[in-house]
């Protein structure tokens, strides 16, 4: 993606990369596996990805370092306005246009419908975080391809 970039849109490349756990991030996971509010998959996710950035892609793409939705539960309290049946939802990451993903317990994820967690809204994007994540994935290789973002 990066080698192509530059030439298609007349600027270089920001960040994109998938980084790997490391050992603080993966004892923050042991501890997001204490709390009521991560599915399974979250939380092995976090055992072996650090964080994605892809901030290129479309408006751009991010799942945020566990150490950073840790810190933004303690400070704001969990999401849960829609989630129906899950009372309580982290703020795994977001889109660059100030949209978030949340997921819960059950692992379904959601996109706020605003940039606010105050009383954000959600939309159903996907049946649990492996879908999430191929939605990601669809979304990096549509824009490889041609240009075109995703609609995550």
């Amino acid at each position: 993606m990066a080698a192509e970039f530059e030439r298609r849109h007349g600027f270089p490349p920001g960040p994109n990369q998938v980084r790997s756990a490391d050992p603080d991030d993966q004892a923050a996971a042991r501890a997001l596996a204490e709390l009521d509010l991560a599915s399974a998959d979250l939380v092995s996710l976090y055992d072996s990805i650090g964080d994605i950035t892809w901030a290129d892609v479309g408006n751009g793409y991010f799942v945020d370092p566990l150490p950073d939705v840790l810190l933004r539960l303690k400070e704001y309290d969990a999401v849960g306005d829609g989630m129906g049946e899950e009372a309580r939802g982290l703020v795994i990451g977001s889109n660059g246009g100030g949209l978030c993903y949340v997921t819960g317990p059950s692992g379904v994820v959601y996109r706020t419908r605003t940039a606010s967690l105050d009383e954000p809204g959600l939309d159903r994007v996907a049946d649990d975080l492996r879908q999430f994540l191929q939605l990601l994935e669809d979304s990096l290789t549509r824009f490889v391809a041609n240009g075109e973002p995703g609609y995550l």
